[in-house]
């Protein structure tokens, strides 16, 4: 698929965007990274994405995926011929895209209660995001991988959140390292790899992120 036009709308602190960069550089496609602004959204993103008008959206030869889970399925399944992420087995792939959902329903909105609420509710958002933590520990197991000993299509939907860890950490005065050490130890090994570490941004650029975020909410 040499001419094929692969064009990515995302905006840099998403992790919902990682996802796509992590899968396109593991199947090592080519293509074009549109950043949004998400305050002042751009014509193409309102055309590709009419419904949800979020992103990520990937563009392929002028056709739109949307939803950042849907769209690494995508993009595992037409670049086929190199590091898959999903699973051949229909038993294991279930297994994968249920944790992938568990993910984006449970660890998404814990996390980002933590750095939007104080008090009580964070108190318990935090404690929310550790249960999160040790439940995909328990997913992980003894495996260097939730793919096995690959990168898989949990470790891709999973990881670019630990660009956010610092920020988590530092308004819910916590410790992932003490309360959830395999989980670091896995992000770290995922940190090594190219694919990730070049996709995922600076965690103290994300913290600066947030801190605007909070101001803007009145928060801070």
């Amino acid at each position: 698929m040499a001419n094929d036009e692969v064009i990515l709308l995302d905006f840099w602190p998403s992790m919902f965007g990682m996802r796509l960069r992590i899968a396109l550089a593991e199947k090592e496609v080519k293509y074009e990274s549109k950043e949004e602004d998400l305050r002042n959204k751009s014509p193409l993103l309102l055309q590709m994405n009419p419904v949800h008008k979020k992103i990520p959206v990937l563009i392929h030869n002028g056709k739109p995926i949307c939803e950042s889970i849907i769209a690494v399925e995508y993009i595992d399944e037409v670049w086929k011929d190199k590091a898959p992420l999903l699973p051949t087995d229909p038993y294991e792939r279930a297994q994968a895209r249920f944790w992938a959902d568990y993910i984006d329903k449970k660890f998404f909105d814990s996390g980002r209660k933590i750095w939007t609420t104080k008090g009580e509710e964070q108190e318990a958002a935090k404690k929310d995001f550790i249960e999160c933590l040790k439940v995909l520990e328990g997913a992980l197991g003894e495996k260097p991988f939730f793919g096995g000993d690959n990168l898989g299509f949990v470790d891709v939907a999973l990881i670019g959140f630990y660009s956010w860890f610092f920020a988590y950490e530092t308004y819910g005065n916590f410790s992932t390292e003490a309360e959830c050490p395999k989980f670091v130890t896995w992000a770290k090994r995922c940190m090594q790899r190219d694919s990730v570490a070049k996709s995922l941004p600076d965690q103290h650029k994300v913290l600066e992120f947030v801190q605007t975020l909070r101001k803007k909410y009145g928060i801070e």
